[in-house]
């Protein structure tokens, strides 16, 4: 760079010229699928350092940049912490010359709003990770109507989806197109769609004309859910025979668990999905088209794993209770004699029938009163704060790639600690001493019993963390926080439940009824609007 600068002499011209003549190929290959996300981030890396280093010599000359493609906002929302995605975008837009706003994790409206008119940015993305940021999003859509915006609204992150934007954002927003992508990839040509003068308005027709079949179709599907209670009468007959017992009952704390104890329990597969490649571990390295750059990618990330072993402490928190089924609820006693409630978990049960039988989770635990003794289990666990301040300090240096690898592996130890202590509460519980699963086998679950978490298909209302926090202890027991939309700080978090039921399984509660609303709201104390928000 510096032997550029005093070449050309005008740090613009090398900027302008020679650097972003590499970022626009680094971005028509990634567009044309010829280049993968890991050299992407690597380009704009080398593209970042170079501009942070030309900066001062352009300030000197009160040098200004030449016109960009577009101004981009992109936030993620009020009450969510996850931002892998979001640094993503952010890093390829900015290959593409847009000029891109990011104003971090857990932004409110009233933010994003000031700064989107302030800085007069041509679109907004929202980001957003667990389900209640969706409610947020259709709530940052509404304030954008209600303040005459005319500008589209993007949305993405792992929760997200283009039925949900057409059903629950888009009506909200009508001035402008809604639109939801889905990867990096397709960032840049929806954005060039919506900004080109000659292109947008068709592109917008289209879309709202597809976003209308969306509802269209959604209203049917609708029509078709069992009433609640015949739902309830076609809930699973289980065995009540042989239930597991534990070896001991109670919470259990775990610090600075070693990383090499966790590793071996990592799934690879959606790591490299974090980053935009298909596939799955190992066959993944065999794949034609980028399995030499997975390859490149996982030994990095080996690499980082030995950097991290002295900088992480990993922590746990599990928990087993004496339990009970009361219908779609599950009660959590003190002892084995039932004498003291000390939680109760309430649970949502599928109004469409699956081979003539609707589950809920609470199905899974022993009826009341069979008098029969079954027990429930639970955990948090988490990779620590250090991950996003190691992340941070990558960012700080301009180097997005080592940002988003550390935060990718954040996830994926957390979700291989879950995968660790759902061993030994299954060797506790004892029936799960006699197993011999290789990794492969964990990844497919293959063992008995489940682990579902609060915020996904089975059990789907994210407030139900809280009443786990507190038998739990987790704040205080391994600093994991709960935001006000019942996201967990930090992000590297896992938390869920423990069924030992041998025909305990994983299925979709979803879609809900308003007569199962109203009865679930009924036993939470609730509102109905308010559990809409949560599921």
């Amino acid at each position: 760079v510096e032997e550029a600068r005093k070449k050309l002499k005008d740090p613009l011209k090398i900027i302008e010229g020679p650097l972003m003549d590499g970022m626009k190929v680094v971005g028509e290959l990634f567009g044309e699928g010829k280049m993968f996300l890991p050299q992407v981030v690597k380009s704009a890396r080398v593209m970042k350092k170079a501009v942070a280093y030309l900066e001062p010599f352009m300030k000197a000359q009160k040098t200004e940049a030449s016109q960009k493609a577009g101004k981009f906002l992109i936030a993620t929302v009020k009450g969510d912490v996850h931002d892998i995605g979001k640094n993503i975008v952010s890093v390829v837009l900015s290959c593409n010359n847009y000029e891109v706003i990011d104003l971090g994790v857990m932004v409110p409206c009233e933010k994003i709003l000031e700064t989107a008119k302030k800085e007069k940015v041509d679109v907004i993305g929202l980001s957003g990770l667990i389900t209640p940021s969706l409610d947020e999003m259709a709530h940052v859509a509404k304030e954008m109507q209600r303040q005459k915006f005319e500008i589209p609204l993007m949305v993405g992150g792992a929760t997200t989806s283009a039925a949900h934007t057409a059903i629950k954002i888009a009506p909200h927003y009508t001035r402008q197109a809604v639109v939801h992508v889905l990867d990096a990839s397709l960032v840049t040509q929806t954005l060039n769609a919506l900004l080109d003068k000659n292109e947008s308005e068709q592109f917008l027709k289209e879309y709202r004309e597809k976003q209308e079949k969306i509802r269209k179709k959604h209203k049917e599907s609708q029509d078709h859910l069992l009433s609640f209670n015949e739902a309830k009468n076609k809930k699973p007959l289980l065995s009540w025979d042989n239930i597991p017992t534990p070896e001991k009952t109670g919470v259990w704390v775990y610090n600075n668990i070693p990383l090499d104890e966790v590793i071996d329990y990592i799934d690879w597969s959606p790591f490299f999905w974090t980053w935009e490649m298909k596939g799955f571990y190992p066959k993944i390295f065999e794949n034609k088209k980028w399995g030499k750059e997975a390859k490149k990618l996982h030994e990095d990330a080996l690499d980082k794993l030995q950097e991290l072993k002295n900088q992480l402490n990993l922590k746990a928190v599990i928990g087993l209770w004496p339990a009970a089924s009361l219908d779609e609820d599950v009660v959590v006693f003190e002892d084995k004699n039932h004498n003291k409630e000390l939680a109760r978990f309430h649970f949502l049960r599928q109004q469409r029938s699956n081979k003539n039988i609707c589950y809920c989770l609470a199905d899974f635990i022993c009826p009341q009163h069979l008098n029969k003794q079954d027990y429930l289990g639970g955990f948090v666990v988490t990779a620590g704060p250090e991950i996003e301040k190691l992340a941070k300090e990558y960012e700080k240096k301009q180097d997005d790639y080592n940002s988003i690898l550390i935060k990718a592996l954040g996830d994926r130890l957390a979700e291989a600690l879950a995968e660790k202590m759902h061993k030994v509460v299954r060797d506790i519980w004892g029936y799960g001493k006699e197993e011999d699963f290789t990794n492969e086998d964990l990844i497919k679950e293959k063992y008995q019993g489940i682990r579902p978490a609060p915020g996904y298909p089975a059990c789907p209302d994210h407030s139900e963390k809280k009443t786990l926090w507190k038998l739990l202890n987790a704040e205080e027991n391994v600093g994991v926080q709960l935001t006000e939309t019942f996201a967990m700080n930090p992000g590297s978090s896992v938390s869920g439940l423990y069924f030992s039921h041998k025909d305990s399984r994983y299925f979709n509660v979803t879609p809900i009824g308003e007569d199962q609303l109203k009865d679930y709201a009924q036993r939470k104390g609730c509102s109905v609007d308010e559990i809409k928000r949560w599921i």
